[in-house]
């Protein structure tokens, strides 16, 4: 069993920067079969567990001085793609609790049923497809109550299709409620790997741009 994800979230030490963090500003990592490093962003899998903060700079930092060799304590492979895996993980993670809240009820697709939530106040997330229209997405960014409502522009049309099983989901809308809060955090841990700010799709930028 691994005593590690039994615990509560706790501080742990970026491996990158020596500075402890809360895991919730971390990545796992642990060294599977054959000593390749396996990215556990659940905090389940067995075994010696070594973080990296959740930013894809300080990762690749990581892997180009061999730092997780010596968290290990042994030789290590690192997947050359590694910070891809994660980012595709994260996105895999923000997506699946999206499906959820869709199979609770909770979220709905559509332009007039997300505007319909949002006008009943009922919205906590607005997603916008990446290559949505920015005159659908203004319409609809009226309705959404500063202060309440997180609007999300991560996931193209194509992603969104895979979250709720249909196709052409332009635009999305999820009900206040723990799953909304818990999609809400998951979405700021991909923003805060890759260093992006969320806005209207034309908009989407790096933070150090």
């Amino acid at each position: 069993m691994n005593e590690e994800a039994d615990q509560p979230l706790a501080d742990r030490m970026c491996i990158v920067t020596r500075t402890v963090k809360d895991e919730a500003e971390l990545i796992r990592f642990v060294r599977g079969p054959g000593g390749v490093v396996v990215p556990d962003l659940a905090r389940k899998l067995p075994g010696r567990g070594v973080w990296v903060s959740l930013d894809r700079r300080l990762l690749d930092e990581a892997i180009r001085k061999r730092l997780f060799a010596r968290g290990f304590q042994a030789e290590t492979t690192i997947p050359p793609d590694l910070a891809d895996i994660v980012s595709k993980l994260l996105r895999q993670q923000a997506l699946s609790l999206l499906s959820l809240a869709k199979k609770a009820g909770e979220a709905v697709s559509g332009f007039m049923k997300v505007e319909d939530m949002l006008g009943r106040g009922r919205a906590r997330l607005l997603f916008h497809g990446t290559d949505a229209k920015p005159d659908g997405c203004r319409k609809l960014d009226k309705l959404a109550q500063p202060g309440a409502v997180e609007k999300i522009v991560l996931f193209d049309i194509d992603e969104l299709d895979l979250a709720f099983g249909r196709p052409n989901v332009v635009h999305a809308a999820v009900a206040k409620g723990g799953l909304a809060e818990k999609l809400s955090a998951a979405v700021r841990r991909i923003e805060t790997f890759e260093g992006l700010v969320s806005g209207p799709p034309e908009d989407l930028k790096r933070k150090d741009d």
